[in-house]
């Protein structure tokens, strides 16, 4: 058994959950309109470009789940879900990832967006393995403080390492599936590093690395 782990947002799903989460609050009058895509157009764009301070982002992504119990973001959630998550879904990604449950792969997502946006549309898709940037939770509700180490760039490593052994297996013959350079560091611990619909900084290390580049999208 080899693992298949997939990065999640651009990769599995034609978009990134976490900037849409935000743009889903402005839509839904929950921040303040100009204010909160203003920054969190600003973010995206630092983690296009590589350049992304994560703690920085998720003080600021993360304060809105502060206003609401878990039942109501539950709720807000399965909104987003219906709305704005399954609109994003490739059939070729489900396809990719029933191919590797065929041939008994164990499939796991690893994604530095956080587990209340992500484990959802993972399990929408069939997959309940998750290594996601955990947050805090105390009497029922989200402090806007995170729980252990962001799950982003060399922090995808460390999560995965420490998974790997509270699981007692390995990572020989693994995958990983993904479009960003921010997850250099995680592909190359893998035995078959896969750029997935690659932005341009990650598609030109994949050339010259000669690693296998797809598109779920085509």
């Amino acid at each position: 058994m080899a693992l298949a782990i997939f990065d999640l947002d651009n990769t599995l799903i034609a978009g990134d959950s976490d900037h849409s989460w935000g743009e889903f609050l402005v839509d839904q009058n929950i921040v303040d309109r100009q204010l909160y895509k203003k920054m969190n157009d600003k973010f995206y764009a630092d983690y296009e470009s590589g350049c992304l301070d994560i703690f920085a982002y998720l003080e600021f992504s993360v304060e809105p789940l502060t206003q609401f119990s878990l039942q109501e973001l539950d709720i807000l959630h399965q909104q987003f879900m219906r709305d704005v998550i399954e609109p994003m879904k490739l059939d070729q990604a489900e396809t990719l990832i029933n191919h590797h449950r065929q041939v008994g792969d164990r499939v796991l997502v690893i994604t530095s967006t956080n587990r209340f946006i992500v484990e959802p549309i993972c399990k929408s898709l069939g997959i309940n393995e998750i290594i996601a940037t955990d947050l805090q939770i105390i009497d029922g509700k989200y402090t806007g403080k995170v729980d252990g180490t962001p799950t982003f760039k060399e922090g995808k490593v460390e999560r995965f390492n420490q998974w790997l052994k509270e699981q007692n297996t390995n990572n020989q013959g693994s995958y990983f599936y993904s479009d960003s350079i921010n997850d250099m560091p995680m592909l190359l611990e893998v035995t078959y590093p896969i750029a997935v619909d690659p932005d341009p900084a990650l598609r030109k290390e994949a050339e010259s690395r000669h690693w296998e580049i797809i598109s779920l999208r085509n």
